[in-house]
């Protein structure tokens, strides 16, 4: 199974797999509907294989990605939701997870569905937090992607009790001035000034 994962994870480097990207002329990454088309040409390709195959597995990804590209969000999660629910039946690891989760999140997200998307950015948080710790750059990021979300839905008290906790990390791990510490600085400035319950002290904090 590690072999298998390893493989995968190291798929979109392969010359091979690289043609369902990126242009082999200019080597910029494919997007809109050559995305798609692509996505879909990619999973013909592979169907056939074994459920488990990390090859079909990815292809699935390629559709799922090809069809948010395109803006079809709702064909996408549909895609995802399918994606979940063969992971878990294989007995996929919480990492390939994890990535399938992210993307479902987005698409919930891009349907407007920021509850269902907030659920799962929290799950995926807490998972990156216990796999790989607080220093992790996937947890920053996930920690983001949260906070984000939790800002749309104008849960701010959320907002501040996760980063919090996540910014001085970020700024002890990646420094001040890098973008993803600003980033999230820049969240908890708007979890804090669009708390309806804020202080004053919270205020001048946000700025």
């Amino acid at each position: 199974i590690l072999f298998e994962e390893a493989e995968e994870n190291n798929l979109d480097l392969e010359p091979s797999w690289r043609r369902w990207n990126t242009c082999s002329l200019c080597e910029q990454s494919y997007h809109g509907v050559v995305k798609h088309a692509l996505g879909w040409a990619c999973w013909k390709t592979y169907v056939g294989r074994p459920e488990a195959d990390w090859t079909r597995r990815s292809a699935m990804r390629q559709v799922a990605n090809g069809l948010s590209a395109a803006g079809h969000h709702e064909d996408a999660l549909t895609v995802e939701e399918a994606q979940l629910s063969m992971l878990r039946r294989i007995g996929a690891s919480e990492y390939n997870i994890l990535g399938v989760q992210n993307n479902l999140a987005a698409s919930y997200a891009q349907l407007g569905r920021h509850d269902e998307a907030s659920r799962i950015q929290g799950d995926v948080y807490h998972v990156h937090v216990k796999l790989n710790g607080e220093e992790h750059i996937g947890t920053l990021l996930a920690a983001l992607d949260y906070a984000t979300t939790l800002i749309t839905l104008d849960r701010c008290q959320e907002v501040k009790s996760v980063l919090r906790k996540t910014m001085p990390v970020a700024r002890r791990v990646l420094g001040e001035g890098n973008d993803l510490t600003l980033r999230l600085r820049w969240n908890y400035a708007k979890g804090l000034y669009k708390n309806s319950a804020a202080t004053l002290d919270d205020l001048r904090e946000a700025v």
